[in-house]
């Protein structure tokens, strides 16, 4: 088996220069195409990039046997479609959130991987990042004692003016919870596992193209924890989490990129007595984290750090916020 994961990517989106440089620096890792509907924008992007190949399709980039793991940066309505055809011409998948947008389309994404014995899983790239993995080993060990609240939040302002970006789209699934809202959501769910999320009530402002421009939600974990999360385009940026516990609390003040400006990350535990610590990580890219996960799943054999069925029950707490939200019912899991 090669020592190297050979990369390419589908389509040249904005959200690939997070990844380009990650992938070139990571030990075992090599960038060797991108592709483009329009070979000509290919060929361009290539050379812009220094990656060494253009492909002019995503079909020829998939059958490219020197290809071994694709990154799928596609607007959410086409993850799945091509999720799907990278697994069955046998390439390892790193898909951009959301995985997908239904439970029919991740039983096809689901099934493919299988099939193929390929990995896929979703580019939650805080995820993989060790501030967020210490903090799991910290509830896990019970140094917050009972979890009994989690409140995460990413928000920032997307102007009504800008209706063609592509987060503002109604016919590509767009709206501010399939955008960043899966962060907050993705983080109550990991915090309050083993727990699982059991009834989640939901509300929504509708913008002007009819996709959600904030969401707000709350879930009732087994045990009794709750979590809050919200999102949302129409405010200033705000980011940060809160895992509450009855020995402890955990403050998270930059939850979802720590370390991708180079500085080091830091959290803060207040305990019952007033007294606090922080817990500082080393500055580390979250987005070299989940290309190094994906190294270890193709040449170690390791399990992905978010294996496909988290992935689905995150999906099923999005989709249960947007029913919800719909209805101004709550929703049981």
């Amino acid at each position: 088996m090669s020592k190297t994961v050979r990369w390419g990517l589908i389509s040249t989106a904005n959200i690939n220069n997070a990844l380009i440089g990650p992938i070139k620096a990571a030990g075992r890792s090599k960038l060797v195409g991108v592709a483009s509907r329009d070979k000509a924008k290919a060929e361009v992007y290539a050379a812009e990039k220094g990656i060494p190949n253009a492909y002019g399709s995503y079909e020829a980039l998939l059958d490219d046997p020197n290809i071994d793991a694709v990154y799928i940066s596609l607007p959410n309505s086409l993850h799945c479609e091509w999720a799907v055809a990278a697994a069955e011409a046998g390439k390892h998948v790193l898909c951009e959130k959301p995985l997908v947008v239904s439970l029919a389309e991740f039983d096809r994404v689901e099934a493919a991987a299988l099939a193929n014995s390929v990995t896929v899983f979703e580019a939650f790239m805080y995820l993989h990042h060790p501030q967020t993995l210490t903090a799991q080993k910290l509830i896990a060990d019970g140094r917050l004692g009972q979890v009994q609240l989690v409140q995460a939040w990413f928000n920032f302002y997307l102007s009504p003016e800008r209706a063609t970006n592509i987060r503002l789209r109604p016919d590509v699934t767009g709206g501010c919870l399939w955008d960043v809202g899966v962060y907050p959501n993705s983080l109550a769910v990991t915090m309050a596992h083993p727990a699982q999320p059991r009834t989640i009530f939901s509300s929504q402002i509708v913008g002007e193209t009819g996709v959600d421009v904030a969401m707000r939600g709350q879930f009732v974990f087994d045990g009794g924890a709750v979590g809050q999360v919200s999102s949302s385009f129409r405010t200033p940026f705000r980011e940060g989490a809160y895992v509450v516990g009855d020995e402890a609390t955990l403050y998270i003040p930059e939850p979802w990129k720590p370390g991708v400006k180079g500085t080091d990350s830091v959290m803060t535990i207040t305990n019952r007595d007033g007294s606090s610590e922080q817990i500082v990580t080393p500055a580390v890219d979250p987005y070299l984290c989940e290309v190094e996960a994906m190294e270890r799943c193709i040449l170690d054999g390791a399990d992905p750090v978010v294996p496909l069925s988290r992935s689905r029950l995150f999906l099923q707490c999005v989709l249960a916020q947007y029913a919800s939200a719909a209805t101004g019912h709550a929703v049981t899991l």
